[in-house]
């Protein structure tokens, strides 16, 4: 059988919905139906046709002109003449949105003889429902969705999968029959979430924030879901809701910790120092097997000056993880901050005696930092931090031989 014949025959399916009755709808699919279909003409006479008159007819055989193309270009490709991907995507979403407005007029509704509300047109609402069913099982706008994604075009991409994901919620897809086979499954899902990421590339962010707020509480991608969901909300500046997406998903994952550092990071960068402490001791009773929760919470308790406090959190997140240098550091830490207070507070002190006094008192809790940095630097020997704390003692002690040592270690790093 020729290609024209099949074309042909596949037109002829879809005929009998309507008398012709524009001429330039006729000339439209003379061009579309030829051996050598000419679509650009048709598509000439048929926006001629649309403007003349915008009806049913006009709009479907609109749609029928892009839903021929893709034929055509699906043709090429079975028999191994490569389809030209471009074209038949755009084929594609041109027919989609020709039909939407073909069953908006069909579907309308109008009174018959007898003066009951019937359809304007059932047999092209029914055909045009066939046609997006036949869109979605075969996947066409997935296919063009992913190929604008490959030319990193992110809302053509974006478009086309919301397109595809859309058809299920049609009003013309309504039909029980219909619904059995368009199943909201995991594919389903899976394109949602992709729709979503392609609108985050395309900074379509409210576009993508209604779709991750479908998504968040599902199980597919859950977490990245949700971490999209807080930088899109960050993006619109939006603190209320990306507060709440980060507190959401420190409930749902507890064991996650990129959603608590980044709500105690809002809150430390807003001034609010004992709402993350607070915070973090909520998820300390609820998974207190978290060393990083101990430690986070040390680090906090230190800088609002707790330091007992600060001391006990760095010995839990050591209970938890005694490998943790950075616990052992931050015991040290404290000692060694308190004394560079210490040393502030000398400096305004006038009288000799007392000032002298003050300075001892000062390095024997320099002293008590020492042990902590040496084992946090045996523990965790190319941190350059710890280095450069020891170094400083070091020097503050007369230590020349082990001031020599750690400067020539830190030469080779």
């Amino acid at each position: 059988m020729k290609k024209s014949l099949i074309l042909a025959a596949l037109v002829l399916i879809s005929a009998g919905c309507f008398a012709q009755k524009n001429p330039q709808v006729k000339k439209a699919k003379g061009y579309m139906m030829a051996e050598t279909p000419d679509f650009g003409a048709a598509r000439a006479a048929i926006e001629e046709a649309i403007s003349a008159d915008p009806s049913i007819e006009a709009y479907y055989w609109a749609g029928m002109i892009g839903y021929q193309e893709l034929t055509q270009e699906n043709y090429n490709q079975m028999m191994g003449k490569g389809a030209n991907q471009a074209k038949a995507g755009a084929a594609v979403e041109e027919s989609y949105n020709y039909w939407l407005k073909a069953d908006e007029l069909a579907s309308s509704v109008v009174l018959d003889k007898k003066g009951r509300e019937v359809l304007a047109d059932p047999k092209t609402h029914n055909n045009i429902a066939k046609k997006m069913l036949e869109y979605y099982k075969q996947q066409e706008l997935v296919k063009y969705g992913i190929f604008l994604n490959e030319q990193k075009d992110y809302d053509g991409a974006y478009q086309a999968f919301q397109k595809h994901i859309a058809i299920p919620e049609l009003k013309m897809m309504q039909d029980p029959k219909l619904q059995k086979e368009m199943p909201r499954d995991t594919t389903y899902t899976q394109y949602k979430y992709y729709a979503a990421i392609f609108a985050v590339q395309a900074e379509r962010h409210q576009d993508a924030i209604a779709l991750l707020e479908e998504l968040k509480d599902g199980d597919y991608e859950a977490i990245s879901t949700n971490q999209f969901l807080y930088q899109e909300y960050v993006a619109l500046k939006d603190t209320a809701k990306f507060v709440a997406t980060l507190q959401h998903a420190i409930d749902r994952f507890p064991s996650e910790p990129w959603f608590l550092q980044n709500l105690i990071n809002y809150y430390i960068y807003s001034g609010q120092e004992q709402t993350a402490v607070d915070y973090l001791s909520q998820a300390i009773a609820r998974e207190p097997n978290v060393a990083q929760y101990h430690l986070i919470k040390g680090n906090l308790n230190e800088n609002l000056g707790h330091y007992d406090e600060a001391m006990a959190d760095f010995d839990n997140a050591l209970k938890v993880d005694p490998k943790l240098a950075d616990a052992v550091a931050g015991k040290g830490r404290v000692y060694y901050n308190q004394a560079v207070k210490l040393n502030e507070a000398a400096a305004l002190i006038s009288d000799n005696k007392e000032y002298k006094k003050a300075l001892d008192e000062m390095n024997e809790v320099f002293k008590k930092s020492l042990p902590f940095f040496e084992e946090a630097h045996r523990m965790d020997p190319e941190n350059r931090q710890y280095m450069q704390v020891l170094k400083g003692l070091y020097y503050r002690f007369h230590m020349d031989a082990q001031y020599d040592a750690i400067s020539e270690e830190m030469n080779k790093l």
